[in-house]
């Protein structure tokens, strides 16, 4: 019988980190997984994702150059060329992953675990494994809503769409107006689709800012999308070549036909098959109870990522599968939930972190905000990425940084100097010290910064 003092279950961002971790703190470790290593995030999440959406950018661009009068011969949508350079992509990152568990000496079980009992792991087709701590990181699955139809074929969840299409579908159907949803709705009008999304709430992204859904569904209208919001959707038909999907809109019936339907509500926690008939955790609803240091209800037993946490990001669970180690190797840390950034792959692309106004307001924090928008600036006017701002948020007695909503070009890469700006309780004046080239889209941001000095009187030099 092999004995650890850590096994960790899935080698997803969280699984992953968290055994590289515990590895570098001197901790015998192994990782169970079975399927590919990166979980769904590298396999069947935000790499393919944001691959395929490089690559339908890349083939709009070439459309644009040539309504801009450059001359552009044998231009044509080559799905089969994009799902080869996604699976490239994952195919590298996946060896990658692999090659951190041999250099630090991880070592890597394949096949289905079961946890039989506490430091207990029984590896289908491996073997009987024992472990001081075991470290669950199973990740999460699209969730499926009991709705009539949703079982025909040509009804898609995101993992399946990702495996891959014989043939691009000349129009679509998305239900649900999240993260995922809008992603794929970017990818499919890039390429020419005709794209639908209904949503049940309000507005697009009904989890961020208000304002970044109501301009996000402008956008997507503009590219030749449909939005229907406040939707209900009851059931999808099939209607000879075509899908049905049926739904309820301010009291009337309507419907959204294509011939491809992809179902993007969100995910659910993976527990399925991992505790033995004998074994059992506290659960909180769908996902696994755990206390501040990631433990559940049995000892020694721990949960981080999308399988215990109601924020389900890769970063998040990489975050926490690095602090958890640490607690288990006897260290003291701390992931700051309240300052975590998400970012979305639309086109302009979004970014948020910490508080927005409304948020701000319901937690009775007062604040100032300020915006800046982009029409100005050369970048953007460069690239003519359009509509575009970015939003801060301070608070109103001490002047910190407590949030900040980007909807602008290269937004996913910017966030993170807020995040930092948020975490060192860093001013509107402290940031502004830095000097931003030009022409850059995030020079943008010293208007937004100035807007929050000046109702204080306080107007600052740039530099």
């Amino acid at each position: 019988m092999n004995h650890y003092q850590l096994i960790v279950i899935g080698a997803g961002p969280g699984g992953y980190t968290a055994a590289l971790t515990a590895a570098k703190l001197g901790l015998k470790t192994a990782v169970v997984e079975r399927r590919q290593c990166g979980g769904t995030c590298l396999n069947r999440g935000c790499v393919p994702t944001k691959a395929l959406l490089h690559a339908s950018d890349a083939y709009r661009s070439v459309l644009e150059a040539g309504r801009m009068g450059v001359h552009i011969d044998g231009v044509s949508v080559d799905l089969a060329e994009m799902y080869a350079f996604q699976r490239q992509t994952v195919e590298k990152l996946r060896s990658g992953i692999e090659s951190l568990f041999k250099a630090a000496r991880v070592e890597l079980i394949r096949g289905r675990a079961v946890i039989t009992a506490p430091g207990t792991v029984q590896v289908e087709d491996a073997g009987l494994y024992t472990a001081d701590s075991i470290l669950i990181a199973t990740g999460s699955l699209p969730a499926r809503p009991p709705i009539p139809g949703l079982e025909l074929p040509g009804v898609y969840t995101s993992d399946e769409l990702l495996e891959g299409l014989e043939a691009l579908p000349k129009s679509v159907v998305i239900i649900g107006g999240g993260v995922i949803g809008v992603e794929f709705a970017t990818f499919f009008t890039d390429l020419g689709c005709e794209v639908s999304i209904v949503e049940g709430l309000d507005r697009l992204l009904p989890n961020m800012d208000r304002e970044l859904g109501q301009s996000l569904s402008q956008t997507l209208k503009k590219q030749n999308a449909r939005v229907f919001t406040d939707s209900m959707v009851e059931k999808v038909e099939r209607n000879g070549d075509m899908l049905s999907v049926c739904f309820s809109r301010k009291g009337a019936a309507m419907r959204a036909e294509g011939e491809l339907v992809l179902c993007a509500i969100g995910r659910r926690p993976y527990t399925e098959g991992l505790f033995d008939s004998g074994m059992a955790v506290e659960m909180d609803g769908r996902r696994i109870a755990v206390d501040e240091r990631y433990q559940t209800s049995v000892k020694g037993v721990y949960a981080i990522g999308d399988v215990s946490s109601p924020v389900q990001l890769a970063h998040v669970a990489a975050a926490q599968g690095a602090a958890c180690a640490g607690f288990i190797a006897g260290k003291d840390c701390c992931v700051n939930m309240s300052i975590v950034p998400a970012c979305v792959y639309c086109k302009p692309e979004i970014a948020t972190v910490g508080l927005s106004e409304a948020t701000a307001k319901e937690a009775g924090i007062p604040v100032k905000t300020a915006k800046c928008t982009l029409f100005s600036n050369a970048r953007t006017m460069i690239s003519g990425s359009g509509r575009g701002f970015m939003k801060l948020v301070a608070h109103a007695g001490t002047g910190a940084i407590v949030g900040a909503q980007l909807m602008c070009e290269r937004a996913t890469d910017m966030i993170s100097q807020l995040s930092q700006a948020i975490a060192n309780q860093m001013t509107p004046r402290e940031l502004l010290k830095a000097m931003r080239p030009h022409p850059t889209y995030e020079e943008a941001l010293g208007d937004a910064l100035e807007k929050l000095c000046i109702p204080n009187g306080d107007i600052p030099l740039r530099f």
